[in-house]
């Protein structure tokens, strides 16, 4: 076979994954809060001095994809969800993530006070269902985090500050653990 047609094969295979990846998921919402900088929102949801906050349930149109990176349109303005810490994940099933068509506000406004002003505070609680930590402080890194069935989820408030969630027996958040300076900032006592 020719070294053409080979390519040609391979890119024919290649488009052909490329294209199960980029179906167009329309219009949703925010399935958690995240830290945009600019139009740049990471999955490390990193805190940065510059950072600011797109709320969970904020209404959002799907406006492709690019490489490794989740293009939507929020309030008529592009923003970009970078896969930077999930590349295990499909770009589609990352994208199926933060992308969800039900609202989660209703959720956020029926839980109990102190869970709902935690969520709003992008702040864990213990008592909160893992539902509850996505929408508050977004999905942990899948590189660190394979399994979202795991009693403990690794989260990083920046490069230096880790913090874990550990989920008890009856998959309520039993105890939040990292250094003060990061409790103080993560977890609602």
């Amino acid at each position: 076979m020719s070294a053409r047609r080979l390519l040609a094969l391979f890119s024919l295979a290649i488009g052909s994954t490329a294209q199960a990846q980029t179906q167009d998921l329309g219009e949703g919402f925010l399935c958690c809060n995240m830290r945009a900088n600019g139009s740049w929102i990471s999955d490390s949801n990193y805190e940065e001095d510059k950072a600011t906050v797109v709320r969970v349930g904020t209404p959002l149109k799907h406006d492709g994809f690019g490489r490794y990176r989740v293009h939507v349109l929020i309030d008529g303005k592009r923003s970009s969800i970078g896969n930077d810490y999930s590349r295990d994940l499909s770009l589609d099933v990352f994208a199926r993530r933060y992308i969800v068509k039900e609202d989660p506000r209703p959720k956020v406004a029926a839980a109990r006070p102190p869970i709902r002003a935690a969520i709003e505070s992008f702040k864990v609680a213990n008592g909160m269902t893992k539902e509850q930590v996505l929408m508050a402080v977004g999905y942990p890194m899948s590189s660190e985090n394979p399994s979202l069935d795991a009693k403990e989820w690794k989260y990083w408030l920046s490069s230096f500050a880790p913090f874990t969630v550990t989920f008890g027996a009856d998959n309520l958040v039993s105890k939040v653990e990292g250094d003060a300076a990061t409790l103080a900032k993560v977890y609602a006592k």
